[in-house]
């Protein structure tokens, strides 16, 4: 699941389909990436995002500002944020209305929470879905940090995880992106709630696009 979405409220085709199985291909399970094979796949995994914003006809990018944006902006990949977690589970998926950046809260279920350890800090992260989702093939994961509105986008990041049947999962925040509102303000992106708001720098994954 990609967010930052035209309204209605949906899926964008352009990242889901073109980049979704090589982002979410290393990042739902436990244990430290190969060093050698990780950095190419997400190294790969950037190159073939700044393609599809660049040629697809759909891309949040307007026409003459993908010179300027692209390619996209990026902290070196550092496998240190790359880091075991493990999913605590909501008793009952309680509904709340996250904001977005056209001011239409939108409904999300808390399916659990993230709890892992960064720069040897335990810390914890909130994962969605859109609410009425019977069958979760992604955790939606936003999230701010203390590099938000200096180094990377206002509006936070994103993180998305395939969900796994151990509840252990690996969180990648060289995998860290921005929702489509930091390309085009016209695309509704879900803000991050407060729990999800680190209070440390995530010197990691995607950077604010160029103004």
């Amino acid at each position: 699941m990609r967010h930052g979405f035209p309204r209605p409220y949906s899926l964008h085709p352009l990242v889901f389909i073109v980049v979704l199985g090589i982002l979410v291909s290393c990042n739902s399970g436990p244990g430290a990436p190969d060093d050698a094979g990780y950095v190419q796949l997400v190294e790969q995994a950037r190159a073939e995002k700044d393609r599809a914003l660049k040629e697809d006809p759909d891309s949040p990018i307007p026409a003459d500002k993908r010179p300027k944006i692209l390619p996209l902006k990026y902290y070196p990949i550092d496998t240190t944020f790359s880091v075991p977690a493990a999913l605590r589970l909501s008793d009952d998926r309680p509904v709340s209305e996250m904001p977005t950046s056209t001011g239409t809260p939108r409904k999300m279920q808390r399916v659990g929470t993230l709890e892992f350890a960064l720069e040897g800090q335990p810390m914890t992260l909130q994962a969605f879905v859109e609410d009425g989702t019977q069958n979760i093939t992604s955790l939606f994961v936003p999230f701010a940090d203390q590099t938000t509105g200096k180094e990377t986008y206002s509006a936070g990041r994103y993180l998305d995880l395939k969900p796994t049947a151990t509840g252990f999962y690996l969180i990648d925040f060289n995998r860290a992106y921005n929702p489509t509102c930091a390309y085009n303000p016209t695309w509704e992106c879900p803000y991050p709630p407060p729990a999800n708001r680190l209070k440390i720098a995530v010197h990691a994954g995607e950077k604010a696009p160029a103004e």
